[in-house]
């Protein structure tokens, strides 16, 4: 008797956004993986204002 479709709740809403932002997520990571696996796109390495270090080199540290 109740033509009309019900409504999802709020749980079932968030579900299905969850779900859909993981897909999203999901093939974007494996874009950048095959950008990455592309010959020929290769870029010479950041080396930034420490010279390629990760970390600044301390006194005491040997």
């Amino acid at each position: 008797m109740s033509d009309t479709p019900k409504q999802p709740t709020r749980e079932e809403r968030l579900a299905a956004k969850l779900r859909e932002n993981l897909r999203r997520r999901k093939s974007q990571a494996r874009a950048i993986a095959a950008d990455d696996d592309s010959p020929g796109t290769e870029t010479a390495p950041s080396t930034g204002p420490s010279g390629g270090n990760a970390l600044p080199k301390v006194d005491g540290d040997s």
